[in-house]
């Protein structure tokens, strides 16, 4: 017969411990007023026995749930899971939440909202309702609908916004997505390239526009023009099969193109195979996002690394160290990075 068991209490840790059950309380929930010889004396007792906290435990101790709620997109989210197309977004996203989380005795949970005005009200009202967050991460499109930041201000909940540097109550993070297409950019035009190409995203994103500003700012800092060489998707891969077609059919000349998705980028690099143009031979292609898919194209694509599971794993860090009376400070920038793989070479004729 397979032995039960035991499942380790609060009361085990105190006696193990020799203190009281509130020390231990306090010293689970991060209370004030334990010398720091108890507070370790206890936590040893708490490793040697294994103890986990029962969360109902720890709500019912104050005023905290001890529940970071992520708030995605469900419309994209939903058909990129069943496209079976891979959500990395939202893997990392769960990578830096869920592991910054822990470490402070919190948990994370996700709820998928529309972006239609008028379902966002209604679903995140009941999911504040049900969860009682102490905090929300909002990722774009939401952490720029006012529908949803007035109602987590109204409700007194503290949330960050990711993808959002404009003025108003939240904590604001970004990813340096203007730095990023300058970096890009500014890459190829080092291999010689002085037709780039840029297929931005959708302007409900701000980082959409951010990405056009570096990209701009890139040509015209070497001299570079950009009319006609922009498109606008929306990060979809059958948005950017025609945004490569207008672009290759506008400009014969051009030798390179900045794409702000991975999807977007796979389907440059479909348009470009079926003209007769080799990657990177005649055609040089930088993505956005840097998915696990773009190692495996041929040839491997260059990209963009979005900090998204850093990004969160900061949203997370500053909600649980959030006062209720702290003031919105300024903008955090987790910086990405540029990724070099075979799909970017020296322009046609460049040595």
């Amino acid at each position: 017969m397979a032995r039960v068991r035991k499942t380790v209490t609060i009361r085990d840790v105190a006696e193990e411990a020799g203190v009281s059950l509130q020390t231990v309380s306090r010293v689970v929930n991060g209370g004030p007023n334990v010398r720091p010889q108890l507070r370790d004396k206890v936590q040893a007792a708490i490793d040697r026995l294994g103890y986990v906290p029962s969360l109902a435990a720890q709500r019912m101790s104050g005023s905290r749930s001890y529940i970071i709620l992520a708030i995605n997109d469900r419309e994209r989210t939903l058909a990129d899971w069943r496209e079976r197309m891979g959500t990395d977004w939202v893997d990392q996203m769960l990578l830096g939440g869920i592991l910054t989380c822990s470490k402070h005795g919190y948990r994370m949970m996700v709820e998928l909202v529309d972006t239609h005005s008028d379902h966002v009200e209604r679903e995140l009202g009941a999911a504040l309702s049900a969860l009682q967050p102490d905090g929300v991460i909002l990722t774009p499109p939401h952490s720029e609908n006012a529908l949803i930041t007035d109602l987590l201000a109204a409700r007194g909940i503290p949330f960050a916004r990711i993808g959002s540097d404009a003025p108003g109550a939240g904590i604001r993070l970004t990813m340096g997505d203007e730095g990023a297409a300058h970096l890009a950019t500014t890459r190829l035009a080092d291999l010689g390239h002085r037709r780039i190409a840029m297929i931005a995203g959708p302007a409900q994103y701000s980082l959409s526009g951010w990405r056009i500003d570096g990209w701009r700012r890139a040509l015209a800092e070497r001299g570079l023009a950009h009319e006609g060489l922009l498109e606008v998707g929306d990060f979809g891969y059958d948005s950017g099969t025609r945004a490569a077609h207008a672009l290759l059919d506008r400009n014969p000349d051009l030798t390179a193109i900045i794409a702000s998705s991975d999807q977007m980028a796979l389907a440059a690099l479909e348009v470009a195979r079926e003209r007769g143009l080799e990657v990177p031979r005649d055609l040089s292609l930088i993505s956005f996002d840097n998915t696990p898919i773009v190692r495996f194209t041929q040839p491997p694509l260059t990209a963009i690394d979005q900090p998204i599971a850093e990004t969160v794993s900061r949203a997370v860090e500053q909600l649980i160290a959030r006062s209720p009376d702290a003031e919105d400070s300024a903008v955090i920038e987790v910086a990405a990075a540029l990724v070099e793989r075979a799909s970017t070479a020296p322009a046609p004729g460049h040595a």
